[in-house]
């Protein structure tokens, strides 16, 4: 059953724990910190519902509507519809939230297109994972992940060394009814807004850390289950003018503090196999349709960023500079084959098993990696493009209370055809996504939310077709050999036959 955006907002107030270091926030919907994301996630969960968007953002299971990012692809125009419902997902957040509804849906998806690998080794539950993605679907659920233990846990030998208890998530407990987890999972982005968390392990573990393979999904407001706040962006006083993205798109990320948390058998879908816990993303579709949406964000994202560079450009004066010029041709070139590099996800589709279709890994992989290898050039260039005009408006828009200041500001900061609050608009616009406190946090975001990056060069390498690539020079370098040559430098030198 599809959620309003009042829906939502009401789903969330359910008594979890969120700390604000000592503050405890008694309601993520109201307190001034996270009151603006609340509101936005609202928003996408109306745009679902929007009955203009029907057939876009859903799709019919057994008589009801359903998000469309919880569809299992079975044909081309099937990812196609999936492509749809997230473009319109990042349109809608200009590609500035990584944890959308959609993005941890493509993960469950993904797990349960393939179920047989819960039950290729012992410790999977396939029918826990089913069920699981069934209710995720059914009851409109908005999940979000934490699948990387703690840095602090790096150095096991220590914490034994010194009769401590290990930092890293782990099983302490199991009983008939489920198991009892203790310790830290990171980096939950968005789990002040999600419903659900899913707790599993991207990064190899070693054979004796078969405790800390559990993985599950459960509500965000189980008991002993905490969320600790990095600093949030928002704060009381501060206009949406002066920090527009912050004021809306601020997801917040969370440590995952677990202090004897007992999670029923039913939530859980590894346990005890440490090489499971990590492959279940890489032997299903999961870790491409998840990153297919990651794609389709920054895609949108890089569309918004290179807008405000020509419109900075243009209030400066400075548009048609040809060396401008050139700098904005080459962004609208990145930007293009951005783009192809997503569209060919779909055109160059795979045929997987049991009848469903994915997209083109290769060129998923490849567009990670190109992000990950240029946003903060990208973010760079748009700062040189600004020049210092960030810096030469007033502090705030509350300049306009002032009657006296008013006029000053209006009178002295307008530049020919471009008002002083227009001009002030954009250059706020612009800092606040490529230099405000919520800008840098995005560029970290950029840089490691799929890993770090010798990962996702490794995941080019395993993907990339050598055999096919090495063939090519090996079937030319057959066409000839020590005998094939003419001492005059005849026709024949030339034109080698083909054999």
């Amino acid at each position: 059953m599809l959620m309003t955006g009042k829906d939502y907002l009401r789903s969330i107030q359910d008594g979890r724990v969120i700390y604000v270091g000592r503050e405890r926030i008694e309601n993520q919907t109201q307190h001034p910190a996270f009151a603006g994301g609340a509101r936005t996630y609202a928003a996408l969960y109306d745009l679902k519902c929007d009955p203009s968007l029907r057939e876009v953002m859903t799709y019919e299971v057994n008589g009801d509507r359903c998000a469309m990012y919880y569809l299992q692809p079975r044909s081309q125009e099937d990812l196609r519809r999936r492509n749809r419902a997230h473009r319109a997902i990042a349109k809608f957040c200009f590609g500035l939230l990584g944890r959308t509804p959609d993005a941890i849906a493509g993960n469950i998806t993904g797990l349960s297109m393939k179920p047989e690998v819960f039950e290729s080794e012992p410790g999977g539950s396939r029918t826990n994972l089913l069920n699981i993605y069934d209710h995720l679907r059914r009851d409109d659920i908005f999940a979000t992940y934490a699948i990387v233990p703690p840095q602090s846990a790096r150095n096991k030998d220590y914490y034994q060394s010194q009769g401590l208890s290990q930092p890293a998530l782990r099983v302490t407990a199991e009983d008939d009814r489920g198991v009892t987890l203790n310790g830290m999972k990171m980096l939950a982005s968005g789990a002040a807004y999600a419903h659900e968390v899913l707790i599993g392990n991207v990064m190899p573990l070693a054979p004796d850390q078969k405790k800390e393979s559990i993985t599950c999904v459960i509500p965000l407001n189980l008991p002993g289950l905490s969320l600790w706040s990095r600093r949030p962006f928002n704060r009381a006083g501060i206009r949406e003018f002066d920090n527009p993205l912050t004021h809306r798109f601020d997801e917040s990320d969370c440590m995952l503090v677990f202090r004897d948390v007992h999670v029923p058998w039913e939530k859980v879908i590894v346990h005890d196999n440490a090489a499971l816990s990590r492959n279940i993303y890489v032997q299903t579709p999961s870790h491409v349709m998840a990153n297919h949406q990651c794609n389709v964000r920054f895609a949108e994202k890089l569309r918004f960023l290179i807008g405000i560079a020509s419109l900075v450009t243009r209030a400066t004066g400075a548009r048609d500079i040809p060396v401008v010029r050139e700098t904005l041709g080459r962004l609208a070139a990145a930007e293009a084959g951005y783009g192809a590099m997503i569209d060919g996800q779909i055109e160059a589709f795979h045929q997987i098993d049991h009848g469903y279709v994915l997209f083109n890994r290769r060129y998923l992989y490849a567009a990670l990696h190109w992000a990950l290898d240029n946003h903060s050039q990208l973010v760079d260039t748009v700062r040189e493009l600004m020049g210092g005009g960030q810096f030469q408006f007033p502090a705030s828009i509350d300049v306009m209370d002032d009657p006296d200041l008013r006029s000053v500001f209006e009178s002295l900061w307008t530049a020919g055809p471009f008002g002083a609050i227009e001009r002030m608009k954009l250059f706020k616009l612009a800092w606040d996504l490529i230099g405000s406190d919520h800008a840098s946090r995005a560029t970290s975001y950029e840089k490691l939310f799929v890993g770090p990056a010798f990962a996702v060069r490794n995941y080019n390498f395993v993907n990339a077709p050598w055999d096919e690539l090495h063939a090519i020079a090996e079937d030319f370098m057959k066409t000839y050999d020590e005998t094939d040559r003419d001492p005059h430098g005849g026709a024949d030198a030339m034109n080698p036959v083909v054999r």
